[in-house]
This record gives C-alpha cells, structure tokens and sequence, in this order.
C-alpha cells in the first residue's frame, strides 16, 4: 500500500461477515530510497501496504502456513466441453475461454482448482508501478471475465524475490481470505475487521493525501496468517521478507508494496468476493504472468 510502519500487537477482532475459518494461505510465494517523508497515523507495524513481510518462490510454503503446489497439473483450469453449435474450435462463440488469457502454463499450474474466482492484476511492465485489475469468475465451462480496473502497485514495479522496503510488489498467486477497514463492512462475505487501526494519514510518493487509502482492504495472503485480521503483524518467514501485502483504495499514487483500485471499485470486490469460491489473487507483470 502506499504506506505503513509497524504497530503494537492488537486484541483479536471481533468476526463479522462470513464465519471465520482456517484458510490455505498463501499457494504460491514469489518473493524478494527510502521512503520520503510519510507520517502514518497508521498500524504501527506495517511494512508492505498494510503490514510488513513476505515470501520467495524458492520458500516452502508449507513453512509459512501455506499450501504447498502438489500436483500443479490437477491445477489447471478443465477446458470446456465442445458443444454443438460450436465453433471451428469446437466451442460456442459466446462460451467463456477455458483458460484465463495472459496467464501461462505455469502461472496456470499455480492456481488451485478449488479456486472459482480469481483477480487478475497485471502490470505494464517488470518496473512500471501503473496495471491494471480483472476478477473472473469460473462459470462451470470456462472463465468469465468482469470489468477492466485500473490500478496501482508498489513504486518501483514488480518482483519474485520480494524483500522488506524494496518496493516491489510479490509476484505470484496468493489467497483472498480476510477483509476489512476504517468504514464499515459494506455487506462483504470475507470476515471483515472494522477497526480504527486502518484510520493512516501524511502523504505518499508524490504528495498525495493517503486519508481514506485503507477505508476498504482485502489482505493478500503473503507472508500472514489466513484466517485473522488483516492488521495481524505474524509474519511466517520473518518481518525482512515483507507482508503487509493488501488490495486496498487507491491515493492516487504508487504503494510500497499493494496493489489499489478506487474506492467504488474496492467495494465492488468485497461485494463479489465469496470465500465458497475460494478466491486468489494472481498478481504481477504481464511477461511474468504468461510463463
């Protein structure tokens, strides 16, 4: 996000939203100037966006709470069944693709296959901190895609080696699970935390205000603990990986580390968002994404 500074541990949340229940976290970790000044009136203890640490690919992932990629060919997404009013491909002209486009075989093998939605953020390029935002939705026989979004991610682009105060944004595929904001939940099925903790003041990059960046976010599992608010500070591989990874609503500038949409568009997320459909997040640049 656009900026944060580590904080105290907070009393657990209370849950509101869809129950709360152990998630698979992370499913693939992709990993690795100093900050002009920013005062944060924010989570003391925040290094990404929204919290500090994360994870490398060559990470087990099974060592930060995650899922580890067994059996990446059970991942793919299953191709839709020709029909007969198909076209030359054997497929109707009006059927959703069954692969989602621009992702690669092996950026494909990293979905899971329980996964029935997925938000896809593509950046311009490895060092470009301007991309852009698709939640598809599987439909049974292919991917239908939603509205294109613009969005932002960290300063200085894109990485999978993601470190602490790099300012790159992980790339790889992480789970959405968790939910929350300064405003009150909008009617999300995520647990959402309202918590004061998301209220953040200063300003970003460029001098922007970040009054309101942290009103709606969706923590990305990278580097935390699934299952808690997205102010929790465990950080499975250790606070110099990074974390405190988040979606969350854009001040119109680059992040640290998140990735941001409008805010209309933030609460278009957490209206879609269903945990039954086991939502990911594959983040990164567009050359990363088609391996």
């Amino acid at each position: 996000m656009a900026s944060s500074t580590d904080r105290p541990d907070r009393a657990p949340r209370a849950e509101s939203g869809a129950a709360r229940r152990p998630s698979a976290g992370p499913v693939r970790l992709r990993t690795g100037v100093w900050l002009r000044a920013v005062v944060l009136v924010v989570l003391a203890a925040l290094t990404g966006c929204g919290a500090g640490n994360g994870t490398d690919a060559r990470d087990d992932p099974a060592a930060t709470g995650g899922t580890a990629r067994a059996n990446p060919s059970a991942t793919a997404p299953a191709a839709g069944a020709p029909g007969a009013a198909g076209t030359a491909q054997g497929r109707p002209a009006t059927e959703a693709p069954a692969v989602i486009p621009g992702l690669g075989p092996r950026t494909r093998a990293w979905i899971p296959a329980t996964a029935r939605q997925v938000v896809v953020v593509t950046g311009r390029d490895r060092d470009a901190n301007r991309s852009q935002a698709v939640l598809y939705r599987h439909t049974g026989t292919g991917w239908q895609a939603g509205p294109v979004w613009p969005a932002r991610n960290a300063l200085r682009g894109w990485t999978d080696d993601h470190w602490a105060g790099d300012l790159r944004s992980p790339i790889g595929v992480y789970t959405l699970t968790d939910a929350g904001g300064l405003l009150p939940d909008p009617g999300t099925r995520l647990p959402y935390d309202r918590s004061d903790g998301f209220a953040v003041s200063g300003t970003g990059f460029e001098g922007e205000p970040l009054d309101g960046s942290f009103d709606y976010v969706v923590a990305i599992d990278y580097n935390r603990a699934p299952g808690t608010s997205p102010l929790d500070l465990t950080r499975p591989l250790g606070a110099d990986r990074g974390g405190g990874i988040w979606l969350h609503v854009d001040h119109d500038g680059p992040t640290q580390g998140c990735v941001s949409l409008s805010e209309q568009h933030m609460r278009d997320l957490l209206l879609a968002l269903d945990p039954a459909l086991h939502p990911v997040v594959v983040m990164g640049d567009a050359a990363s994404l088609r391996e």
